[in-house]
């Protein structure tokens, strides 16, 4: 069964099909640049474009760097500030004519790791955290997931988590990988004292060079990389569309 998933983030949009039984893509993955600015009518017809690009007719997963509730993005952290209590799902399925789910993007991200990844089969609490634009987090308890929870927005030093912490801190602060490593480990002091994970998830594009990293991680928490690297967000979001469907059937 293979179902569209799109995954907006704050300097790309990407989307591919995919295999909801495998988590396997079944497609070449599309990007685009995210358009500047970034209104949601703007980002709903690069999404309309994706689509078309991958002949596609079917129900859509879209992911979103925001809380979202019922389809509804209320915040916009990375992206333009028309976001804030847009009916994502409204816009989007007014643009695409076809049925469309929007969630967090880091839950999105998780719920693939969980499924059929580097989460699968996790007991206890497992935390995914996306380091990208910013910091997207996904909590499950035995696989169960907590939605929307932000922990990028935690404070370090007076800032939010993701301005010291993500992987745009890094490119744009030319830190080293050790660097880059001792700021994230700040900020899984403060997840370890609060959650007290048994396992840490770490995706988004930055996840393809674990091993310069990985080895200066320091948790609690077992630490591994995402098994769908940058495209959990897709496979996530595929298998949400898919679900949604099944429900309504």
């Amino acid at each position: 069964m293979s179902t569209l998933g799109i995954d907006i983030g704050g300097s790309g949009i990407k989307g591919a099909q995919v295999n909801t039984r495998s988590g396997e893509l079944t497609t070449e993955r599309v990007r685009i640049d995210t358009p500047q600015p970034s209104t949601p009518e703007r980002c709903a017809r690069v999404v309309q474009e994706i689509v078309a690009q991958l002949q596609y007719h079917g129900p859509v997963g879209v992911t979103f760097p925001s809380v979202v509730r019922h389809g509804i993005t209320l915040t916009a952290a990375n992206v333009d500030k028309r976001w804030i209590d847009c009916d994502a799902e409204k816009l989007l399925r007014e643009t695409l004519g076809l049925p469309v789910i929007v969630l967090n993007d880091a839950d999105a991200a998780g719920i693939a790791e969980v499924h059929f990844g580097a989460g699968k089969n996790a007991p206890g609490v497992v935390a995914m955290f996306t380091f990208g634009t910013g910091i997207g987090s996904a909590f499950f308890v035995d696989g169960r997931l907590m939605p929307n929870t932000e922990f990028g927005h935690l404070t370090l030093r007076g800032k939010d988590a993701e301005k010291r912490a993500s992987a745009k801190v890094k490119e744009d602060k030319n830190l080293s990988w050790k660097e880059w490593a001792q700021r994230v480990n700040e900020f899984f002091v403060e997840i370890d004292k609060l959650f007290t994970p048994d396992l840490i998830i770490i995706g988004g594009g930055i996840s393809r060079k674990f091993d310069k990293f990985g080895k200066h991680l320091r948790s609690g928490a077992q630490i591994v990389p995402a098994k769908f690297l940058n495209d959990a967000g897709i496979v996530g979001a595929a298998l949400q569309a898919r679900h949604a469907r099944s429900e309504q059937k």
